[in-house]
């Protein structure tokens, strides 16, 4: 029986089913002493959490990273957070109640509020709060938690969900695979999943429903399919797939420390595109060499308010200094579309994607916008960062966030905050106004990064999301192709380098093709890094040139497609 989910974590793994119930221990509503004694409890079972949590903590930093252990600050603040200690004192003393009630109850209600904002990552950011409301309520009870150490070699660990705190826990020699219930890709299991190598699947419906405890069973993180009662041929199709995919991965690491080089020694740039600042490790693990695109979205999505100057300023310093020299190109803020921020109070409209979105929002409220590019500005001279602007279809829009950008500057300036001179600032080609005009943007800006995610499904008006259309949102079309090197040559005319960090950058078919059209970095997930610096190795220009014009002049998707052995 084959279950599909999302992939969020590569590889392939065999091994047997441990399933993780999560089980709620039993919480009795009534006190057993004195409302005094309640609050001692609690007071202690607080303590108790807090030592496990920094323990937790210091090992994950000692394992897997300091970026990916900031996810248990998190926990922590959660321990000293007002509402939910002040709160859950005050139900006590009111109500006389127990402890494990009291706190159970609070966190429950928090946990409604947040299924009640209709925002996947926020939902996600929901598991922090429970795991430690768990946490809590058994040290109150005396209830030990399922322990993870003692597993067999060779599990799969399978669960509802996964909390953050299981997964710093998790021995890698003895864990094949992670599949859960729920989650996705910036969840904070799949964070941890990726970190430590192993291969997961998230957001497979009912899977403890479907799975028995001991069963051997499969998964392939690339396609995110899960294989219950395992027959003989899918036992053999997923370990051939394993053998290769090993076999491939032990190849590829002779290219790491070589420098991106077309075998006629032309240097290219390969980066890493990162959505939160624990996956810059993740990034120098595959040697990228840099970051193409850092989505500062998560700041914002990560909470009920916005997000203050100083604490962007320390998320932007953090993947700064993690990259040293390496340029970081971060991405002011992109909400609207699929991304909407609750909070923000933004408009209902019939379709977001071509609404308040990105740059039109933010030069609408520049004070917002400001604060981010103030935070920016003060991290800049922990490394090389570079910043783009998304969603741009005009010069106007440009001139006014670089316009915002001089203020920034100017105020810094004027409080005795230093900042880097030498920031070069560029913008998202997503949009066809803006590829068309190309030539003009290319004189106003130090760079191009193209957004072939957006670019694609706005040149073939296809939501790409919608599955009634989603067979036209087609990156081997004609015309996305020849608006792609129609950008890249105006980016060179004027002088200006030009990337592409869309997920096309990657895709092994067609990076030969961007390498003739002259694409000066490649930004995409860090795990296809060694295999795009392969692939730009057995090319030399010329090679590359003929083959753009050769495809440049077919006529379909399907003859590119043929020409580019995509069918092979």
């Amino acid at each position: 029986m084959k279950r599909q989910g999302i992939s969020v974590s590569d590889g392939i793994a065999i091994g047997e089913a441990l399933v993780i119930t999560g089980q709620e221990p039993d919480i009795q509503k009534d006190m057993q002493g004195s409302v005094q004694k309640e609050v001692q409890s609690f007071e202690t079972a607080l303590e108790n959490s807090r030592k496990e949590i920094q323990n937790i903590r210091n090992q994950s930093a000692a394992d897997i990273g300091e970026e990916q252990a900031k996810i248990f600050d998190a926990h922590l603040s959660i321990l000293e957070d007002p509402e939910i200690v002040d709160g859950v004192k005050e139900m006590i003393a009111s109500e006389e109640v127990s402890a494990a009630y009291a706190l159970d109850r609070k966190v429950t209600e928090l946990l409604q509020l947040f299924e009640t904002i209709d925002n996947e990552y926020l939902k996600e950011r929901a598991q922090d709060l429970k795991d430690v409301g768990r946490r809590v309520i058994r040290h109150l009870l005396g209830v030990k938690d399922e322990i993870l150490t003692d597993m067999k070699e060779g599990t799969i660990l399978v669960a509802h969900d996964l909390a953050p705190s299981y997964t710093a826990q998790v021995d890698r020699r003895k864990v094949r695979g992670i599949i859960t219930a729920t989650g996705g890709r910036t969840s904070h299991a799949a964070i941890m999943a990726r970190a430590l190598g192993i291969p997961a699947v998230v957001g497979v419906k009912d899977i403890i429903k479907h799975i028995q405890p001991g069963e051997t069973i499969g998964l392939d993180g690339f396609t995110g399919e899960v294989f219950l009662k395992l027959d003989n041929d899918q036992f053999q199709m997923l370990r051939e797939k394993q053998q290769k995919n090993q076999a491939r991965q032990d190849k590829l690491k002779k290219f790491i420390g070589k420098k991106t080089m077309t075998k006629d020694g032309l240097v290219r740039e390969l980066a890493a595109n990162i959505a939160a600042p624990e996956e810059a490790e993740l990034a120098l693990e595959n040697d990228a060499e840099g970051i193409g695109l850092f989505r500062t979205e998560f700041l914002y999505m990560n909470r009920t308010e916005l997000p203050d100057e100083e604490e962007q300023f320390e998320a932007y310093k953090a993947v700064l200094e993690k990259m040293g020299d390496r340029p970081v190109i971060i991405r002011t803020l992109d909400i609207g579309g699929d991304k909407n921020v609750t909070y923000l109070d933004f408009p209902e409209e019939l379709n977001p994607f071509l609404g308040f979105r990105a740059i039109r929002y933010c030069l609408e409220h520049p004070e917002l916008f400001k604060v981010q590019l103030r935070a920016l500005l003060r991290a800049s001279t922990y490394g090389n960062l570079k910043i783009m602007y998304p969603m741009v279809s005009n010069l106007e829009e440009v001139r006014a966030a670089n316009a915002l950008l001089e203020e920034a500057k100017q105020e810094l300036s004027s409080e005795s905050i230093s900042f880097s001179s030498n920031i070069e600032s560029g913008i998202m080609i997503e949009t066809p106004a803006a590829a068309i005009i190309s030539d003009q943007l290319a004189k106003n800006v130090d760079f191009f990064s193209i957004g072939t995610n957006d670019l694609i499904q706005y040149t073939m008006a296809a939501d790409r999301l919608n599955e009634h259309v989603a067979h036209l949102y087609d990156p081997f079309h004609p015309g996305v192709l020849r608006l792609i090197k129609k950008v890249i040559d105006a980016a060179h005319q004027e002088g200006i380098w030009v990337g592409m960090c869309g997920e096309l950058a990657g895709e092994e078919h067609l990076i030969p093709l961007f390498l003739g059209m002259g694409l000066d970095e490649f930004s995409m997930n860090p795990g296809n890094i060694l295999q795009s610096r392969e692939i730009i190795s057995k090319w030399s220009m010329s090679e590359a040139r003929e083959l753009v014009q050769e495809v440049l002049n077919l006529t379909s998707s399907s003859e590119v497609k043929k020409r580019l052995d995509f069918f092979k």
